[in-house]
Order: C-alpha cells, then structure tokens, then sequence
C-alpha cells in the first residue's frame, strides 16, 4: 500500500524556491527531502498556470536590463578591438 503524508506548504516553497532560482535540479531536491521527482514536476507544472507576481516581473526587469548593458558593454568592446586590428 502507498504511503501518503502531505507536504507543509512552507517546504514545499522552499524546494520550489531551489529549483527555480537556486538552480538546484528537481532529482537532487526530491533526494534530499524523499520525494518522488514527479511530484516536484506536478507543482512546478501547477505553477506555470498561475501569474508572475509584481516582485517576480520586478525582478525580471531589473534582470533584463542588467543583461542588455552587459550586451551593449561587450559589444563596444569587441568593437573596439576590431577597429585596433
């Protein structure tokens, strides 16, 4: 017979939080608490349906300019270096 305990939804945040932003993998973070890596891929799945929150669209946004003047700053760079050729 299956064995079921529920999951306190502060860990289960917390593993999400891992996986998303820590860039821990779904199969170590199911190892590490003893679950099923299906389960961590049901929530995950759950998620995607639901909308960002402004922190998350904030974060990304700050995110998305910081990776557009990296963009800018590199490219000047390799610019520069091509003219010195």
């Amino acid at each position: 017979m299956k064995k079921f305990h529920r999951i306190a939804p502060e860990l289960k945040e917390q593993i999400l939080k891992r996986v998303k932003e820590e860039g821990v993998s779904v199969i170590q973070a199911a190892k590490e608490h003893g679950l099923h890596e299906s389960t961590i891929y049901s929530w995950l799945g759950k998620g995607v349906k639901s909308m960002p929150t402004i922190a998350e669209l904030v974060k990304l946004k700050r995110q998305n300019e910081e990776l557009l003047a990296l963009v800018g700053e590199l490219t000047l760079k390799q610019s520069q270096a091509q003219k010195k050729s």
